[in-house]
């Protein structure tokens, strides 16, 4: 990697491994252009139906608030038990881990309760797949459907720009680049004026309603408003995105959303952490600060 203009690349490309620049900064140890397990370890499998494999990233959250929300609505068959996958570590290379998600990365869902085991992964995929199978969370009317789809795939397809492209190169990279910081602030500000606009006529990102959409967005987007991730907030000007900033607070008050957040957490205060969910009462009993605390 480079900030010059004069970095030609090779004929053919070569991966140095354990080349900090090459392989991806503090990231090195985990990126590699394969795919597939590097080394054998089977998944824990829990009582519930419904067995997450996850770490508390915004995509990982998304899937808990989904399942904390459907809880909250009543339906038992929501029940799931979290267990955390430590990506720092590799842990998402392991043939379990690979054989639930071919693509290595979280959140996984593997749900038991047919037959037959169904894997589903792609965070976007695991919201749509739950909210098909317990029938909440969008809108049966066709165009308020189409309109909740819309988003939420509009949220997978900026993920990269916001995570990858902005994140990466403005907090992670090994070299500050200004020409790639700008390109991607510069879209990342694109995409947070698209939904203050959005937000300036609706309370929820596809409408009236609290979807899907609400739970993909919130995640990325309102904990970027929320200065939660990158140290970027000053940066990018996030107090200029008032709707953003309305709904972002609104979603975060929701008892299952906040819920939701400590699933598979493993930063902030540990009162916020809650390892790995098993049960309701784990919120009251397992959270990180009183498990060290018996210690």
């Amino acid at each position: 990697m480079s900030n010059s203009s004069d970095y030609v690349p090779p004929a053919v490309w070569n991966w140095n491994k354990g080349n900090d620049e090459s392989s991806g900064g503090r990231f090195a140890n985990i990126n590699r252009p394969v795919s597939g397990a590097t080394h054998q370890k089977e998944l824990p499998v829990g009582r519930h139906p419904l067995q997450l494999y996850s770490l508390a990233t915004p995509n990982g959250v998304k899937v808990t608030v989904m399942l904390e929300e459907l809880l909250a609505l009543g339906h038992s068959g929501a029940e799931y038990d979290a267990w955390l996958i430590r990506i720092g570590e590799g842990e998402q290379f392991g043939s379990g881990f690979v054989g639930v998600n071919p693509n290595s990365k979280i959140p996984a869902l593997l749900d038991r309760s047919g037959s037959k085991a169904v894997r589903v992964f792609e965070s976007g995929a695991i919201l749509l797949y739950l909210a098909e199978k317990f029938g909440a969370f969008v809108p049966n009317d066709p165009a308020a459907r189409a309109e909740c789809l819309s988003w939420l795939f509009w949220q997978m397809g900026s993920a990269p720009y916001l995570g990858g492209g902005f994140g990466h190169f403005y907090a992670y990279a090994p070299t500050k680049i200004e020409y790639a910081i700008d390109r991607f602030t510069m879209e990342t500000k694109r995409l947070l004026d698209v939904l203050d606009k959005q937000l300036a006529t609706n309370d929820y990102v596809a409408g009236s309603e609290y979807t899907i959409a609400d739970m993909a967005v919130w995640p990325w987007y309102g904990g970027l408003v929320k200065g939660w991730f990158y140290e970027a907030a000053e940066f990018l000007s996030v107090q200029d995105y008032k709707h953003v900033q309305r709904w972002a607070d609104a979603i975060g008050e929701r008892p299952a959303v906040q819920r939701g957040r400590m699933v598979n957490r493993v930063f902030g205060d540990p009162a916020s952490q809650l390892h790995e969910r098993h049960d309701a009462g784990d919120f009251a009993i397992n959270t990180q600060d009183k498990l060290v605390g018996e210690k």
